[in-house]
């Protein structure tokens, strides 16, 4: 019944045998890469299947990376998607550890598989939640020089690991999360210049953006069921239908609302000027000129009068009111007044009585009535409007622009600002900025400089006077107009942001807080943190008599002792190792003719009473005698030896004065500096046979190779955890809400502000923001054992 749901995804299946792949969905790696014989460091050689191309990875220098324009289109086809499918066909040289493919930017690997040699791991690297790194890891031995056939596939939180159309493993880990950003890199063979160089042959390397991938490869690998990520489309596409219903609904009540007031409702932009409000395209007069209301902006320019063609017997005069002259009848009795030279209509009424002597009394040239001296001219006469003001004389008055404007006309009632700025009518002097205001202008400083007086700026000394925006380990150097910023010695930046330099570099993550030193995160210590602390050896820990204590680069834990196991509740000390019964699960080495009997921590082979036995081993299903020494077949560093019926293991002794010494099992042995490896950063040099820390990952130069792993973390049954800052291994936690990795099941729910369920580990926008993610995070019953270090 499952199947019959999603009858759509059996199309790939059809879609693959029947017509071959959609290029949309296939990344064809070495056509992206445009690799032929001419590019550097690889050879074009017969592969697994004569019908497409096959390169051999020489041990050269090599630089196999896409344009950044194909790598764009890579990260295109795979940015957000959920499902995809890597393939190869390889040969890969024995115990060489190499990047088979990768994309990443900067430190972020966003999709990187890779083959270790050294440890028979194959590794898939990835990002999740919010670009948090993640490696999974797969024992597996592809470095054995033979063709294999790999497929990884990715569905939601769903992989599968298959080899020669094996289903090696398959697990549930964290969904990977392929948002991946411009400007992302991507390599083939190798992970930089200079780190993780694939060598051998690879064939057909390719990326299907679609469901269960791997049966290009297999083609009887049919599929049966949906994917991992089919239920997970299943089940989030209910939950944003349920999101969007909820949102929908709420939006149609909201438009309800404001429908209702629409009627009541006039939106219109407009200006409004002296408290009057004009609409959009409106013109009026504001005094000598001319305005527009444009965009709920009011512009204005100067009034442009009409021309002043007035009948015989009248003449253009100013009236109040009006900026522009009009016609009026002239009388013989209008005379010029000499001040302002315009044209004034006077009645002759009867003269007043003068409240001053005769003395005082003086006459004027445009009236017949005589007045008294000091006579307040403006308050019968001129009407200065607009930015002007009248001025009285002995005989009369006229009016006079304010300082700072212009007249708009001859009897200066109107003016407008004059722009001293634009017109070069200021006094700033140089180092100044002319910034215009009505009726005047500002001379403001340039950066750099500081005010002497309203005209003129000089140099500011911002060193001296601490304004300036150097960091507190660079020294400040004065210039004309500014300030320059160099770090101090044993400092490197750019002089605003200045970090401690070490010369030899920090090893296992420490950081340079003062010049040549490091801080060290927690479990290490030393000038370059190069010393690992021996918790077990130094008494920090005191593990169960069933544990031994095991150290590990800035780390410990509490190991079961041979011939015990933990009984899944791992307890941090190790008391919850309990005795294996080795007889009773058959996994002991007592050959046929002794008995197996069972003994704390392990088991004796026992001859029976008048027998003659042989203290023979079984190893692996073979017969090995007493006393006989071999190696490992899938580990050649390792030795073990039947002693008395008991199969006795243990790495091969590195003896560097021997000069038959196997350098692989043996690295330190090795003084060539061509074996010799560069740290990640690129700034420390180590010596073959050195293991370091870096970005929580255990490295070890082998013969001039850097293999990393991730770094082995104590085991626990929590159900929530979190990584605090520095560390590198989870610790339990209880508050679901203070965890960032969480045991998620999806049976179990949460409601949101809007009452949608949401299951366990399901990330959300929260309604009506922007900002804030919202994550499912469900307490179960489960023991949580708290991991603690020192």
């Amino acid at each position: 019944h499952c199947c019959s749901l999603f009858v759509s995804t059996n199309i790939w299946f059809v879609l693959v045998l029947g017509f071959g792949v959609d290029p949309a969905l296939e990344i064809d790696v070495f056509s992206a890469l445009q690799l032929d014989d001419s590019t550097e460091g690889i050879v074009q050689v017969q592969g697994f299947d004569n019908g497409s191309k096959a390169f051999v990875f020489q041990d050269t220098v090599r630089k196999i990376k896409a344009s950044p324009s194909a790598a764009e289109q890579v990260s295109q086809k795979l940015k957000h998607t959920h499902e995809f499918t890597v393939l190869v066909t390889l040969k890969q040289t024995p115990y060489n550890s190499g990047v088979i493919l990768s994309i990443h930017h900067s430190d972020d690997r966003y999709l990187e598989l890779e083959s270790s040699g050294h440890r028979n791991e194959v590794r898939f690297h990835y990002q999740y939640w919010w670009h948090q790194s993640r490696t999974e890891v797969f024992p597996y031995a592809l470095a054995d020089g033979q063709w294999h056939r790999v497929a990884l596939a990715v569905s939601a939180s769903h992989i599968v690991l298959y080899v020669d159309c094996n289903k090696i493993y398959e697990r549930v880990i964290e969904r990977p999360y392929m948002d991946i950003p411009t400007g992302s890199a991507l390599w083939l063979g190798q992970r930089n210049n200079v780190h993780g160089l694939f060598k051998g042959v690879m064939q057909d390397v390719k990326i299907l953006v679609m469901p269960q991938g791997y049966i290009t490869q297999c083609p009887d690998l049919n599929r049966t069921c949906p994917t991992c990520n089919d239920f997970h489309g299943l089940v989030q596409k209910i939950m944003e239908l349920q999101d969007i219903l909820a949102k929908t609904s709420g939006k149609l009540s909201y438009a309800e609302e404001k429908m209702n007031k629409l009627d009541q409702c006039y939106c219109e932009k407009s200006c409004k000027v002296n408290d009057v409000v004009y609409r959009e395209s409106q013109t009026w007069t504001d005094g000598c000129r001319s305005c527009t209301c444009k965009n709920g902006t009011a512009q204005c320019k100067k009034l442009i009068c009409p021309p002043e063609n007035c009948s015989p017997g009248n003449a253009p005069v100013y009236v109040d009111g009006k900026c522009c002259k009009e016609c009026q009848r002239e009388y013989l009795t209008i005379s010029w007044i000499p001040y302002d030279k315009s044209m004034q209509r006077v009645l002759y009424p009867s003269c007043p009585s003068l409240p001053c002597s005769s003395s005082d009394q003086i006459s004027l040239t445009y009236s017949c009535c005589k007045v008294c001296k000091g006579n307040d001219f403006c308050a019968e006469g001129p009407n200065c409007v607009e930015n002007s003001k009248c001025v009285n004389l002995e005989a009369g008055a006229f009016c006079q622009c304010n300082t700072g404007y212009m007249p708009l006309r001859e009897d200066k009632a109107y003016c407008t600002d004059i722009d001293e700025c634009a017109q070069n009518k200021h006094y700033c002097r140089e180092n100044t900025i002319c910034i215009n205001s009505p009726g005047s202008y500002t001379c403001l400083c340039k950066d750099g400089y500081i005010k002497i007086d309203d005209y003129s700026c000089t140099e500011h000394d911002e060193c001296r006077t601490g304004l300036h925006n150097c960091d507190k380990n660079a020294l400040c150097f004065n210039t004309v107009g500014g300030h320059n910023c160099i770090c101090k010695p044993g400092y490197t930046g750019n002089g605003t942001l200045c970090k401690a330099f070490c010369e030899d570099g920090c090893r296992n993550g420490g950081t340079c807080n003062t010049p040549n030193v490091c801080s060290c995160p927690q479990g290490f210590t030393g000038q370059l943190c190069e010393t690992d602390i021996d918790e077990c050896a130094e008494g920090f820990v005191q593990c169960d008599s069933r544990a031994n204590c095991i150290n590990l680069p800035g780390w410990y834990h509490c190991e079961c002792r041979d011939g015990y196991h933990d009984n899944g509740l791992f307890a941090a000390n190790g008391e919850t190792c309990e005795d294996i019964d080795e007889c009773a699960t058959r996994r002991h080495s007592c050959a046929n003719d002794t008995i197996c009997f069972n003994l704390e921590g392990g088991y004796y082979c026992r001859c029976p009473h008048g027998k003659n036995c042989t203290d023979d081993c079984v190893y692996e299903g073979k017969i090995k005698h007493n006393g006989q020494i071999w190696v490992l077949e899938n580990d050649r560093c390792s030795v073990c030896s039947c002693q008395k019926g008991m199969v006795m293991c243990r790495r091969m002794v590195c003896d560097c004065e021997n000069p038959t010494v196997d350098l692989f099992c043996c690295p330190e042995c090795d003084p060539r500096l061509t074996s010799q490896c560069l740290s990640q950063t690129g700034d420390v040099k180590y010596d073959s046979g050195s293991t370091w820390v870096q970005d929580c990952q255990q490295c070890r130069c082998v013969q001039g190779e850097v293999d990393c792993w991730p770094l082995q973390c104590p085991e626990g049954n929590c159900e929530f955890s979190t990584i605090h800052e520095g560390e590198c291994c989870p610790r339990c936690v209880t508050d679901p809400c203070h965890a960032n990795q969480i045991r998620n099941d999806i049976t179990k729910t949460c409601v949101d502000e809007l009452n949608l369920i949401r299951f366990t580990g399901s990330s959300w926008r929260k309604h009506a923001t922007e900002c804030t993610i919202c994550q499912c995070k469900v307490r179960s019953v489960t023991a949580l054992l708290p991991l603690t270090k020192r």
